[in-house]
């Protein structure tokens, strides 16, 4: 797929005023700082269509941007680490929960999982609890290029290895790193191919 516009559309913090649930939807989310921001940007070739930070925690809000006028890419807030209040927390949980209980056009929701990392209770509960509401997802792992290809495979292979304690099959599974744009072509065809469904 050639991205030939990307428009922001709106941000807010109501599911009820999101756009009109008709057109695929792609949801992107994951822990704070695993690099979510730069990775749209990646994916958009545009430099500063999401806001990245060294901040954790900048995107508050539902965020979305209409893709070739086909299909909307939703930046949703990180679950995790970022410093904001335990009520502000609360609010993304809410907000969050909400998305994804509402939303019908939701294809595929893209969870980031920082690449470094042991597998994180966090990534694996959000998981499962999108798994058990019945919700298509696929594993992005991020920042590859800060890591050898043999501690990615292991590092991998450990998280496949988590998953299949509770489940049947496995997401597909992208890699990916925003500072040498790998896996850009593999992540838009599969939403090419996910939008035709």
């Amino acid at each position: 797929m050639e991205i030939t516009s990307a428009e922001f559309i709106i941000s807010n913090t109501q599911v009820s005023k999101c756009p009109m649930p008709d057109k695929p939807e792609f949801a992107f989310i994951g822990r704070s700082n695993v690099g979510k921001s730069s990775l749209i940007n990646m994916l958009t070739q545009r430099k500063n269509l999401a806001k990245t930070s060294s901040t954790p925690g900048k995107t508050q809000t539902i965020n979305h941007f209409l893709i070739n006028q086909k299909w909307y890419l939703v930046d949703l807030p990180g679950y995790g680490y970022a410093t904001v209040s335990k009520t502000t927390k609360e609010g993304w949980s809410q907000m969050i929960t909400s998305y994804f209980t509402q939303r019908e056009n939701v294809y595929c929701t893209f969870i980031l999982i920082d690449s470094r990392l042991e597998p994180q209770k966090k990534d694996i509960d959000f998981i499962n609890w999108l798994g058990g509401l019945g919700i298509p997802i696929a594993l992005v792992l991020t920042k590859i290029d800060k890591i050898k290809q043999s501690e990615l495979a292991r590092s991998r292979k450990n998280f496949e290895t988590r998953l299949l304690k509770d489940w049947e099959e496995l997401p597909p599974i992208f890699i990916t790193s925003a500072e040498k744009k790998t896996g850009r072509d593999h992540l838009l065809n599969f939403i090419e191919e996910a939008s035709k469904k």
